[in-house]
């Protein structure tokens, strides 16, 4: 294995994929950025700007290359020919009519979830990138940015780990190299990770201050919301000098829930073992007797925006799901009809014929 590749984060898991280890050599890469259908790749040969083979470009758009995928260039390295099968891989559901699944970002191993210790915080918001997390195969890292200019640092991070167990905190202030140390402790020579976050919370600030020098632009955030707007215009994968990979990805922040019923799970396990106990199997937590959470609600061992937030994201990914299984029974009709159309021309063609 190259060190050029290694530091790109190549793995065993990728290396088996392959039908002949000679392709290590030149042919295989890694996607860097994505910009419509030209892709930079990394490859042994150095870096390229390719395009996709025909079968790619023809292909569902969750099956064409995104930003960390693992690819196998053609002989002239000119075009990608495979996607090697993704560790992690997150998607969001397409804006629009089309409703159809694409992928953000790929074989990330880490998910560094920014959030400021301001007004900015959101316990839902946190939930929300959690369960998208836990659906993509990613490891969840909150990190609390702005931490040296809250009086009450210590009231954030215990907010911040009540939304789901286990999860680590990091409190940081991005502008301080010297205090990013419990963040770089997390990334390894081989570890891809992701940022995510609303604009203003230090994105930016935190891949430049971890890289050593500015990869991307800063923006200042408006004073009377703390909000700010997003620096990054396209999806990038960027290398540390202290080794480990960095990716700031626009449109993760916009991420919609859809096929992810296990992973909110995951998030409100508390939830879920309380509602085990109710009385009715099918429990909504609404009104009905002997409803253990909402029991727990009076009880204050469960926060009611908790639960309201769960049941929110229980609804948009019912919602979601429900849409996307219409359109690709919808697409199957189609699919059938075309078929048949096909059949009826072609018995057409041969009775003519004869």
């Amino acid at each position: 294995m190259s060190d050029l590749l290694q530091s790109l984060g190549l793995v065993p898991f990728f290396i088996q994929q392959l039908p002949d280890v000679e392709l290590l050599q030149q042919r295989l890469g890694r996607v860097t950025s994505v910009q419509r259908s030209r892709n930079t790749v990394i490859c042994g040969a150095g870096e390229r700007v390719v395009e996709l083979s025909s079968p790619l470009l023809k292909s569902a758009a969750i099956d064409r290359p995104t930003v960390g995928d693992w690819v196998v260039l053609d002989a002239s390295l000119t075009r990608i020919e495979q996607v090697l099968e993704r560790k992690s891989l997150f998607k969001r559901l397409a804006a629009g009519e089309r409703n159809e699944i694409q992928p953000i970002a790929a074989n990330i191993d880490l998910l560094f979830i920014l959030t400021s210790c301001n007004e900015e915080f959101k316990e839902s918001r946190l939930e929300r990138y959690l369960a998208l997390c836990a659906e993509a195969g990613a490891s969840p890292v909150i990190v609390l940015t702005k931490a040296d200019l809250a009086s009450d640092r210590d009231s954030y991070i215990q907010r911040a780990r009540s939304t789901q167990a286990g999860v680590p905190v990091e409190a940081v202030n991005a502008l301080d190299p010297s205090s990013l140390d419990s963040v770089r402790c997390w990334i390894d020579k081989t570890t891809t990770v992701a940022l995510v976050g609303s604009s203003g919370v230090g994105k930016s600030t935190l891949l430049n201050s971890l890289a050593g020098h500015t990869l991307t632009a800063t923006g200042n955030i408006r004073e009377q919301d703390k909000k700010g707007r997003h620096t990054t215009t396209h999806r990038e994968l960027h290398r540390l000098p202290s080794g480990g990979l960095l990716v700031d990805v626009p449109g993760m922040r916009e991420l919609r829930v859809a096929e992810i019923e296990q992973s909110i799970g995951a998030v409100f396990d508390d939830i879920e073992r309380l509602a085990a106990q109710c009385q009715f199997a099918d429990c909504k937590h609404d009104t009905e007797p002997g409803c253990a959470v909402q029991q727990a609600v009076a009880e204050n061992r469960l926060d009611s925006r908790r639960l309201a937030n769960y049941k929110k994201l229980l609804r948009e990914n019912a919602l979601a799901t429900t849409t996307l299984a219409e359109k690709r029974a919808q697409g199957r009709a189609f699919a059938k009809v075309v078929k048949e159309g096909k059949k009826i021309k072609q018995t057409r063609t041969k009775g003519q014929s004869s």
